[in-house]
């Protein structure tokens, strides 16, 4: 594991994690899985703690012995502290990717996933798990909420460091069709759907904007029984890039 200097050139320790979740270029990664997927996928780890090394060892080699872990052992009520329901924490650099204008602009036959003003974490989370799952180019979010905070990485397990993962303001122009995911659109068919297409969802409540809607170039309902009014975001993100993801394979 390659350690990070903070600025006053000790390397970095436990208590550096507060610092590290206001840091735009870091994140803190809570738990075993988030942990795991960060190293898998090339993050690089700057720092990581753990109150029982044995038990993480033996989770790591049952569950991911293709990967290797180099954490610091810490006391429970020091770690509880500072993560109370992980059993470890750590902090990697942000990866850097491509800007997000020029994934719009790739020709690439991957879909993007745009998430419009996500409101739950843990739910965004989630998407960008089945984002990464299905082989998707990219998760773009609007709103206020920040893809990387810990609760976000956590819901992912960490697979934000699989593909890029961007906050925007407002989406800009670009040579992908963009199909908004809305119950009053036509049917939804995988077969219609053209490659690199950006595929637009918005809150369980009140779906997409009117201006990207506006915007869209197609509007696509998934079918659903009637009485049922709406999915949860995750499972929409799922449902649509699996069918486009089973019609490739």
């Amino acid at each position: 594991m390659r350690e990070a200097r903070p600025d006053e050139g000790s390397a970095m320790r436990l208590t550096d994690v507060a610092r590290a979740r206001r840091d735009g270029s870091l994140a803190v990664l809570e738990g075993f899985h988030a942990l795991k997927h960060a190293v898998r996928f090339g993050g690089e780890i700057l720092g990581a703690w753990t109150a029982d090394p044995d038990a993480l060892e033996a989770l790591r080699g049952s569950m991911a012995p293709d990967v290797e872990l180099s954490v610091e052992a810490v006391g429970e009520e020091e770690l509880a502290r500072v993560v109370p329901r992980a059993q470890v924490v750590a902090v990697a650099r942000r990866p850097v990717r491509p800007h997000p204008d020029v994934l719009i602009a790739a020709d690439d036959p991957a879909p993007l996933v745009l998430l419009e003003e996500p409101r739950h974490l843990g739910n965004l989370g989630a998407a960008i798990r089945v984002a990464a799952g299905a082989d998707a180019g990219g998760v773009l979010t609007t709103g206020h909420q920040d893809p990387w905070h810990p609760d976000a990485i956590r819901g992912a397990a960490g697979l934000h460091f699989a593909l890029p993962v961007y906050r925007i303001n407002r989406l800009p122009k670009g040579p992908r069709p963009l199909l908004a995911l809305d119950p009053d659109g036509e049917r939804f068919d995988p077969r219609a759907v053209p490659p690199g297409a950006i595929l637009a969802f918005g809150t369980e409540r009140g779906g997409l904007s009117p201006a990207l809607l506006e915007r869209a170039d197609a509007r696509l309902a998934l079918p659903m029984a009637p009485g049922v009014s709406s999915l949860n975001l995750a499972t929409a993100v799922s449902a649509t890039l699996f069918a486009l993801r089973l019609l490739s394979d």
